[in-house]
């Protein structure tokens, strides 16, 4: 069976005003579908930015200098940011440590739900929030129906988390 993430000798540099930051230095691994992998090591040694840099979300200075990133048999690394928006959030997504980051404060959650299912799975605006409900029951956030009109800030940071996988 053919893998379904394959990372090979990927590179990404920071320019900072103190020269350029090595953040990834050469990291390959791979995932087969149904498969699990999870990144272990200290502090600023180059988890986040391995991960960002898979999905394609580094800020302006950072830069993957060398590598490949195979998606189910595409080169991520050659997409437009446009087949990229596609991808992200329907194919692959990222769940930060820190949801609130992730999550707009301003909007209820069902609308947040809401908007990535209209988006990437052409449901209408009332089969979305209905899914919402169905979602948040899945990843176990008792009194889905309510707690879904409720904003982020409402939700302990485990609870944001589930919205996240919820999401995802």
């Amino acid at each position: 069976m053919a893998n379904l993430l394959e990372v090979r000798n990927l590179r990404t540099h920071f320019q900072t005003y103190a020269g350029t930051v090595q953040a990834v230095n050469g990291i390959s691994f791979s995932v087969a579908p149904g498969e699990a992998l999870g990144i272990v090591g200290e502090s600023g040694c180059g988890k986040s930015v391995t991960a960002t840099s898979i999905m394609r979300l580094l800020p302006p200075n950072g830069k993957i200098v060398e590598g490949e990133i195979d998606f189910d048999g595409r080169d991520l690394a050659s997409l437009s940011e446009r087949e990229m928006q596609h991808i992200r959030g329907n194919e692959i997504s990222m769940i930060f440590q820190d949801p609130m980051t992730s999550l707009n404060p301003v909007l209820k959650i069902r609308t947040q739900i809401s908007e990535s299912l209209q988006l990437h799975q052409n449901m209408t605006k009332a089969q979305a929030a209905k899914r919402s409900v169905e979602l948040l029951e899945l990843v176990g956030i008792p009194s889905p129906a309510m707690r879904v009109k409720q904003y982020p800030h409402e939700f302990s940071g485990g609870m944001r988390q589930r919205v996240m996988i919820a999401m995802a």
